[in-house]
């Protein structure tokens, strides 16, 4: 029998900042299965595999839906939070007034995030991550997507 899961969030295992906030999302999704994990700096992650291309998958955060939509930007932070039980923390972000607010100061922490991190330039889909830098993120097991301790996402 498949677990239902709500979101599917392809993060950049190499950035320190997005490893830290997957193992938070992790470690709250306490193997409910409600999330999955999809590290794109994995070798064998396929961007086109969601009708994505790899510059635009590591420019922002994107999510895949149950139902194979994508979202992107601060709508994804919303919907992870809230399959965790902390949608009430990020909800300012969307509501009327504030939610253009929200998503443009996403999007300046997309654009900076290589350069904020020491990364600048040396990202590429299919590099693998420091795991220094990543550590308590979640892992990534050959040809499969990534798990954190027993999450299977796949």
């Amino acid at each position: 029998m498949s677990q239902r899961w709500d979101i599917r969030l392809l993060y950049d295992g190499g950035c320190p900042l997005c490893a830290r906030e997957i193992a938070f999302l992790a470690r709250r999704d306490r193997e409910r299965g409600r999330i999955r994990f999809e590290d794109i700096s994995a070798t064998d992650f396929d961007a086109s595999r969601y009708e994505l291309d790899p510059s635009s998958v590591m420019a922002r955060m994107h999510a895949v839906l149950p139902d194979g939509r994508v979202v992107q930007g601060m709508e994804v932070f919303r919907r992870a939070y809230a399959a965790v039980g902390l949608g009430w923390l990020l909800a300012p972000t969307g509501w009327p007034g504030l939610r253009r607010f929200f998503d443009w100061v996403y999007g300046v922490f997309a654009r900076n995030r290589l350069r904020w991190t020491a990364r600048d330039c040396a990202c590429e889909i299919g590099s693998q991550p420091d795991p220094k830098r990543t550590k308590g993120a979640p892992t990534t097991r050959p040809g499969r997507p990534s798990t954190f301790g027993s999450i299977a996402t796949d």
